[in-house]
């Protein structure tokens, strides 16, 4: 028998009662997928789709998460596609709709993470594991929460890319996450990632400047044009996965961020 279920787009979709066989198109969901046991399930990645390296190195990529190779889809006949609203685009999903059961993911917080974690445990039969795993990543945010409760918030822009600059503003994870750490967003009055240029960055007078590791590389070379910029400020590398991605890579997002924020404090 065939079962229905919802995703958060609260789109119903009609699942096989068979083994599954799953194309992830977004990276964090990826992870997610072996986390809680599903190597063999999994049949097709995106080329971002790098953690973890071993099944990064066997199994069969599609394309990016914006421009998905449909053939190769379908080529691997899979009974279940999970996607997201934000990482991929409006026309490859509605095309993969056409053909196969495709599951979403809108997520903007880390409720939102959590409720996916859950519900892709459900679709997937792994529902303990996944049940598990969101209470330990709840906990650990719990924790950061109590650790940065006594600290000053830091005024922070987090900057994603370069060539036009682009920072993260509200209605974003970033956004969200930023705020679970005790920084408070300069940009978080502009919606989603805007581009700027340095003379607005710096009119902003963020204490922190925090400057993703992803999708932009940002590197030691490039600390120079932003302390010109803000003098004052506290220039920062960050793990952009650590910030960005919603699946079980949370496990080590409260940890890092409580280091960070205790270093950007005492500093």
């Amino acid at each position: 028998m065939s079962r229905i279920v919802t995703d958060q787009m609260d789109h119903k979709i009609t699942l096989p009662d068979e083994p599954l066989r799953i194309v992830s198109l977004v990276p964090s969901q990826t992870e997610l997928l072996f986390e809680l046991g599903l190597e063999d399930e999994v049949v097709g990645i995106t080329k971002f789709c790098v953690h973890p390296q071993e099944q990064f190195r066997k199994k069969t990529r599609v394309g990016g998460t914006k421009k998905i190779k449909l053939d190769k889809v379908r080529e691997l006949s899979p009974n279940l596609i999970i996607g997201n609203k934000e990482e991929n685009t409006e026309e490859d999903i509605r095309a993969l709709q056409q053909e196969f059961p495709v599951w979403m993911s809108d997520i903007k917080t880390l409720d939102d993470a959590l409720e996916m974690i859950r519900s892709i445990g459900l679709v997937t039969g792994q529902d303990v594991q996944a049940e598990q795993l969101a209470g330990q990543i709840r906990r650990s945010f719990s924790q950061l929460q109590q650790a940065v409760m006594g600290m000053q918030p830091l005024r922070a822009a987090y900057v994603i890319w370069r060539k036009p600059y682009m920072v993260v503003g509200q209605h974003t994870f970033i956004h969200h996450i930023m705020e679970r750490a005790g920084f408070r967003n300069a940009f978080g009055h502009l919606e989603r990632y805007p581009e700027i240029d340095l003379e607005r960055l710096m009119h902003q007078q963020p204490e922190v400047l925090l400057l993703s590791s992803e999708p932009y590389p940002f590197k030691d070379k490039h600390l120079e044009e932003f302390q010109i910029a803000c003098p004052t400020a506290k220039i920062e590398l960050v793990d952009g996965e650590l910030f960005s991605w919603y699946g079980s890579r949370l496990l080590k997002s409260a940890p890092y961020l409580e280091k960070l924020r205790k270093k950007l404090s005492a500093s």
